[in-house]
């Protein structure tokens, strides 16, 4: 008896750690940093590509919460209407966090320098892979 439920116990195990987290984390950094390459050259678009193209897309922000990926999109390009005002973006990643498979919940500071003021604040993203593509399924960024 002892001995099953080792075994099922070491199987169990195994099976936790199966999931590559180095890799899946290396993968989001990278599809974040393709989003700020696209904003910094002022392709709201393609910023957008690192989005959940759904309408249970979630962005929380200091007006509030918004559903859906066009209203966020809108948003964005209501909120920055040209190059001065995309600027060049970066990001400063504080941490990556494994919540389940397929499922990481992102930290960190974002830097946009630009001719109108600079801005500067915090977020969380969760990332989530969709279709074999990680995407962020919610945003909260202030």
């Amino acid at each position: 008896m002892k001995k099953t439920l080792l075994l099922i116990l070491i199987i169990m195990l195994v099976g936790c750690y199966s999931i590559d987290q180095k890799k899946d984390k290396i993968e989001i950094k990278k599809a974040l940093l393709k989003s700020a390459e696209d904003w910094s050259n002022g392709d709201i678009d393609a910023y957008m590509n690192v989005y959940w193209k759904s309408d249970k897309l979630q962005f929380i922000g200091k007006n509030g919460i918004t559903y859906g990926w066009q209203k966020t999109l809108e948003n964005y390009k209501k909120g920055y209407p040209s190059k001065e005002h995309t600027g060049k973006l970066t990001f400063e990643i504080l941490n990556i966090n494994f919540l389940a498979k397929d499922l990481y919940s992102l930290t960190g500071k974002y830097h946009l320098e630009r001719t109108v003021g600079n801005a500067n604040g915090v977020y969380t993203l969760i990332f989530k892979k969709i279709d074999g593509k990680w995407v962020i399924i919610s945003d909260h960024s202030e």
